[in-house]
């Protein structure tokens, strides 16, 4: 059986997971799933785009755990600013507990120079909304192997502000225009980004992706977002402080990605989600 899954919706792909890339230490290897694609066909993810390689689709990225980078390129060091570190870690694939058409559930371990840091299990399931949108329904549980508590930082937390990215990431198709950004109460980049909400909306030229958290604590997660610079969308795990994990205990998160063909209006992204999101 291959290690490169793929999911199918209603038997049609949809998406690539890429379980064990060969990828250089600075790229903090890591699985990810890409080509990710709207039902009639329209990518949706990017892969290590030139203006940041080490953006890798769509997975569970952090930049900081206990001063290990496992998010690829450079580290915000204090007073310092970006920095090219020899701190890069990697998360090996273990093995799959389940492997669906639809889903798996897998075990990883997040892995530095002096050895593992965390275990994780990953759940990812693909789910039919209609005829036009898909759901994509993405776990995470981060479990502290270690014998002595671990933070989990950001940039932000680091000195370099507005950067608190860290957790869930989708790098979203680059176009010639910006996507636009919405949530249930506002509308941009400036006033979604940073700040949480029920749901979140890119809405590029032809697609739209809408992200919600679902947890009591994937909600509280302020959202870390890009239109500008380039389309990326991603939970805050160290918005304003560095995150905790006691030895043994498990950090969890749960995002579940609504991804449409069209351009979806505020009313639609919000049913979508609602329907994503109960099943």
């Amino acid at each position: 059986m291959t290690d490169t899954p793929v999911l199918r919706v209603a038997g049609r792909p949809v998406a690539r997971y890429v379980t064990r890339p060969e990828l250089p230490a600075r790229l903090s290897p890591r699985p990810y799933l890409h080509p990710v694609t709207t039902l009639g066909g329209t990518a949706v993810s990017e892969l290590s785009p030139a203006d940041h390689p080490h953006h890798l689709g769509v997975g569970v990225a952090v930049p900081d755990v206990e001063g290990h980078n496992f998010w690829g390129g450079r580290t915000f060091v204090r007073d310092r600013g970006p920095t090219e570190l020899d701190n890069h870690g990697a998360q090996r694939h273990v093995s799959f507990q389940l492997r669906d058409p639809d889903g798996f559930v897998q075990e990883l371990r997040w892995m530095a120079a002096g050895g593992e840091l965390l275990h994780e299990r990953r759940t990812v399931a693909a789910t039919g909304l209609g005829a036009a949108a898909w759901a994509l329904d993405l776990t995470f549980a981060l479990t502290n192997t270690t014998s002595a508590p671990l933070t989990l930082g950001s940039p932000a937390t680091n000195g370099r502000p507005g950067a608190a990215y860290g957790g869930f990431f989708w790098r979203a198709r680059k176009e010639a225009e910006p996507p636009r950004v919405l949530t249930p109460d506002a509308e941009g980049e400036t006033a979604a980004h940073g700040r949480a909400a029920d749901w979140l909306a890119l809405v590029g030229g032809s697609w739209t992706l809408v992200f919600a958290g679902v947890t009591d604590a994937t909600r509280r997660d302020p959202w870390f977002v890009r239109t500008g610079e380039y389309p990326g969308v991603g939970s805050s795990l160290a918005h304003t402080a560095r995150t905790p994990i006691s030895p043994g205990d498990t950090l969890v998160r749960r995002v579940v990605t609504v991804v449409a063909d069209g351009r979806l209006g505020r009313g639609e992204a919000a049913a979508l989600v609602r329907k994503a999101v109960a099943r």
